[in-house]
């Protein structure tokens, strides 16, 4: 495996994994508080931007021939 082919992978794996702790929190948590509700927010953004930034690495690379 490329490191090109292991950097989307780990990509797609840290956006998923963004996606479950942030349902985790604010949907399954048996308790409410600050730091849960701190880890879903940043989970929530963290599965906004890492898609964004894949977009823009696979545009980088492309091209490139290894």
């Amino acid at each position: 495996m490329s490191l090109r082919a292991f950097h989307i992978v780990f990509v797609t794996v840290s956006t998923l994994l963004f996606v479950f702790l942030a349902v985790w929190a604010f949907l399954f948590a048996v308790d409410r508080t600050p730091m849960i509700t701190a880890l879903g927010v940043i989970s929530a953004s963290g599965a906004a931007l890492m898609p964004v930034y894949g977009v823009f690495f696979y545009r980088k690379v492309r091209n490139l021939v290894l």
